[in-house]
């Protein structure tokens, strides 16, 4: 996660920082499954945050590609 990214999720409507129940809200520097779509929104957006390539499905590549996640590829 980023704090562009988060900032992003929350002005449209998806509060990833807020804790509730036993979700304790995340922060810069957290790891979370997004939604192909989302991701997709925050790249065009500019705030699209780093991609685990191990972890990510490859039917992702239906909507974004490869070029785009190995952009954002973790180090």
């Amino acid at each position: 996660m980023t704090n562009e990214f988060l900032e992003f999720s929350y002005a449209r409507g998806n509060d990833l920082v807020t804790p509730q129940g036993d979700f304790p809200g995340l922060k810069e520097g957290d790891r979370w499954c997004l939604c192909v779509t989302r991701w997709h929104e925050a790249l065009e957006a500019g705030v699209a945050p780093p991609v685990d390539l191990h972890a990510t499905h490859a039917s992702t590549l239906e909507f974004v590609t490869l070029e785009e996640l190995q952009a954002h590829a973790l180090t």
